[in-house]
């Protein structure tokens, strides 16, 4: 029973810390992208891969661990593969960022100025995530609902 409780909680707070990750790397990106700036959104950046690792690798253990409802509930709601639609859209979305990203902290180690010309294009695929999120939410209050059912 703690078990679950623990892992549902931190399902949860890995929620939080991404929303305020995406948000936060959405406006980074944004904003003036001196110094400061791109650091701000390489940290929130940081913080929305801690939260998916944290939301997904928990997402999994509830879905198919044996803690919730049994993988035979999850697998034969409608709403449940609408989720997990919404998260490999969001997981196909984040190439991008991810890629671009990754080569501005490389450039930021060898103390070179990094190409932030994507920013706009990566601050409007951080705008979709985090819609794609809301999605997700939606769809999870569904499940605890029963809805989605055959």
């Amino acid at each position: 029973m703690i078990l679950k409780w623990l892992v549902a909680a931190t399902h949860l707070f890995a929620l939080a810390i991404g929303w305020a990750a995406i948000v936060s790397r959405a406006r980074a990106l944004k904003g003036p992208l001196d110094d400061k700036g791109i650091r701000e959104a390489l940290s929130a950046d940081t913080r929305w891969g801690i939260a998916a690792l944290l939301w997904i690798g928990t997402g999994l253990w509830r879905a198919f661990g044996g803690l919730e409802k049994g993988s035979d509930y999850y697998l034969a709601n409608h709403v449940f593969w609408f989720k997990m639609a919404c998260l490999l859209a969001i997981i196909a979305l984040e190439v991008r960022p991810a890629v671009t990203l990754t080569g501005w902290r490389m450039a930021l180690r060898q103390q070179c100025t990094p190409d932030t010309s994507p920013a706009p294009l990566l601050s409007r695929i951080s705008s979709i995530q985090l819609g794609l999120t809301l999605l997700m939410i939606l769809a999870a209050t569904a499940m605890a609902r029963g809805i989605g059912m055959r």
